[in-house]
């Protein structure tokens, strides 16, 4: 079976790639391929493709790489939907374990906000019951001050 995908070339930290018809099998790194369709730089986008030969190959039953796919939908060299999401297998590990951590920070905040929020309503509930029966004060009675007469 053949696959239509990325194989990079460029030099360390400078990545291009080519749009290669190759087997599945082999490595993407391979420096054997069938066909080559297109080129690509993310850095500067710069892309070349031929279109005509992506289809050929695609009627022909190679299959398109879900990245290589979403960049050529992109770019309205075939006709179709993107692939949902596409995570290398290297950052799929990381990427649940920063999920589920994500999730459980939400999880807590949500659990603190619903005690506020019950802690808020008691409040108010014991409020209303305080002002209904106010408490009665006994008041002293405050003496003037003596008016001292002054003798002219």
């Amino acid at each position: 079976m053949l696959m239509i995908r990325f194989q990079r070339i460029g030099r360390k930290n400078d990545a291009a790639f080519r749009m290669a018809v190759l087997p599945k099998a082999s490595g993407p790194k391979a420096g054997k391929y069938v066909d080559l369709v297109g080129t690509y730089n993310p850095k500067t986008k710069a892309m070349t493709v031929d279109g005509a030969k992506i289809k050929d190959w695609m009627s022909k039953g190679a299959q398109v790489s879900p990245s290589l796919r979403n960049l050529l939908v992109k770019n309205n060299v075939i006709e179709g939907t993107k692939t949902a999401s596409v995570v290398s297998k290297k950052n799929l590990e990381k990427n649940v374990k920063a999920k589920a951590e994500a999730e459980a920070k939400e999880l807590a905040a949500k659990e603190a906000a619903d005690a506020k929020a019950a802690e808020a309503a008691k409040a108010a509930a014991e409020a209303p019951a305080e002002e209904a029966a106010p408490e009665v004060v006994e008041e002293t009675p405050v003496e003037a001050p003596a008016e001292e007469e002054v003798a002219a």
